[in-house]
């Protein structure tokens, strides 16, 4: 009796954490905490204050009470956490739970809570998709950096070499020019920087639309296209592990109508012996 009642316990809780009105709320719950971090950047009255930090309290129990119903509701414990999500999402309760006044932990617990925004990607299956994706592109982006550096580098200390004395602030030294390159790259007032090396060599703009073609056009496209290539294996292998479950689910159903099936065949010639004798 106790066995059958732990059970139905189990499968409410797993049904309750699994549904959809539920995930709503939870995110609901998400947004409206990152708004009381955001209001407490402006100076409130104190009634509101007080209302903000109450409702703080409340959304810190509310998280706290999720995260156990999601680890009861969790067939294998050891499971739960091996997922990274889940370990984030204990981080951030926890972090919650500390308090935010009197303490030398202050700012800490403040900027937990700050993260707690963050469930947004734990919660969304869509969001933590693409940060699964992102992260797996990050090694192969590693090496795109790499060669970007190595780029701006050459021509940090080519634009020091020759144009240092037309502007010591901006070509002073290689670490200068790098920030300057930077500035070219990202298009803020670069046209500024071209017209006065211009003024000394008529002919380096031809440095800057090198520069500006590698960076801004090749290297970026190349970022561009290993996350969409990460993208793309990503949702096939989802796809295809997909129609894996989908098979095995449609196989163990046939062999369950087959054995429903052979019990029934059992029982009619059970009956047709008695039926017999």
């Amino acid at each position: 009796m106790n066995m059958s009642r732990s059970g139905s316990a189990f499968t409410m809780m797993k049904r309750i954490e699994r549904s959809k009105w539920f995930q709503g709320f939870i995110i609901t719950i998400i947004v409206i905490a990152a708004l009381t971090v955001g209001a407490k950047t402006y100076p409130l009255p104190y009634g509101i204050d007080k209302a903000i930090n109450y409702l703080d309290i409340f959304i810190t129990i509310f998280f706290l009470v999720e995260i156990s119903l999601r680890f009861l509701a969790c067939e294998s414990k050891r499971h739960f956490f091996k997922d990274p999500w889940n370990i984030f999402d204990v981080v951030i309760v926890a972090g919650s739970l500390m308090p935010i006044s009197d303490t030398e932990m202050i700012l800490v617990a403040r900027l937990l809570r700050v993260f707690r925004v963050l469930r947004l990607v734990s919660i969304i299956p869509d969001l933590r998709f693409l940060i699964n994706a992102l992260l797996k592109a990050i090694p192969k982006m590693g090496y795109i950096a790499l060669l970007m550096f190595i780029i701006f580098y050459i021509f940090a200390a080519v634009g020091s070499i020759f144009f240092h004395h037309v502007n010591e602030t901006l070509w002073g030294d290689i670490a200068i020019s790098m920030l300057t390159l930077f500035r070219v790259a990202t298009f803020e007032d670069w046209t500024d920087v071209m017209y006065e090396t211009m003024e000394v060599y008529p002919l380096s703009w031809i440095f800057y639309i090198i520069f500006i073609f590698l960076t801004a056009f090749v290297f970026l496209n190349m970022m561009v296209g290993v996350v969409l290539d990460v993208m793309t294996r990503e949702t096939a292998e989802e796809e295809h592990e997909n129609q894996e479950n989908h098979h095995q689910a449609l196989v163990a159903q046939i062999s369950e109508l087959q054995a429903q099936v052979a019990r029934l065949a059992d029982k009619i010639d059970a009956q047709q012996d008695d039926k017999n004798r």
